[in-house]
């Protein structure tokens, strides 16, 4: 299938990106319920948005591989209890939709990475800050809906998305954890392009 988004300008990017993702049942649900209840400064972020758009582009259905979404969000309480308070709360919201959420304060992430990946990283002082220094330039795409506004944070652009290559982003991930993650993908959607770790 032609990936008609690529080379674009990004206004042009950002209106094909708001057709495929509101294609998607469940994402359209979830954007449009967040709108109406969801105070913090969020997105809908990482693999839901860029395998939404690998999977149109494959052809396949739109949620085909799609394991959860991403909901992150920042808030300066840095309480465990305040987050899984937030956590709770989306859960209920989004119960009706059948797919996993994933549901994280970023302000929070440097309290627990060390413990989870054995490595430390930097406080994140925004969301965007956050989703800036995921593993791969596709990865570090937020989108919302805000006001009934079709919304998007992509800090590197979409032009890589369109044309489904797979770029590391070297702040929080190590070449195992960026080889792991392409090997993963280039099996699930074959047309992607993957650029090497060290040749970046």
């Amino acid at each position: 299938m032609k990936t008609y988004g690529k080379n674009k300008d990004l206004n042009s990017q950002i209106k094909i990106l708001k057709m495929i993702i509101m294609k998607s049942d469940k994402l359209r649900k979830i954007l449009e319920i967040l709108d109406k209840n969801f105070d913090y400064d969020y997105y809908v972020a990482a693999g839901a948005i860029n395998q939404t758009v690998f999977n149109y582009y494959h052809g396949f259905e739109l949620d085909n591989a799609i394991d959860d979404v991403d909901i992150v969000y920042f808030d300066s309480d840095l309480s465990y209890e305040k987050e899984d308070k937030i956590i709770k709360r989306l859960s209920f919201l989004l119960k009706d939709i059948n797919i996993k959420l994933d549901i994280k304060n970023q302000a929070r992430v440097h309290l627990w990475y060390k413990n989870k990946y054995k490595r430390s990283v930097r406080k994140n002082d925004s969301v965007e800050v956050a989703i800036s220094r995921w593993g791969s330039t596709i990865t570090c795409i937020g989108v919302k809906i805000s006001k009934g506004k079709f919304k998007v944070f992509a800090p590197y652009g979409l032009n890589d998305l369109f044309k489904m290559v797979i770029r590391p982003v070297k702040e929080n991930f190590t070449k195992e954890d960026y080889d792991k993650k392409c090997l993963k993908w280039k099996k699930k959607w074959p047309l992607l392009t993957i650029i090497p770790w060290d040749n970046n």
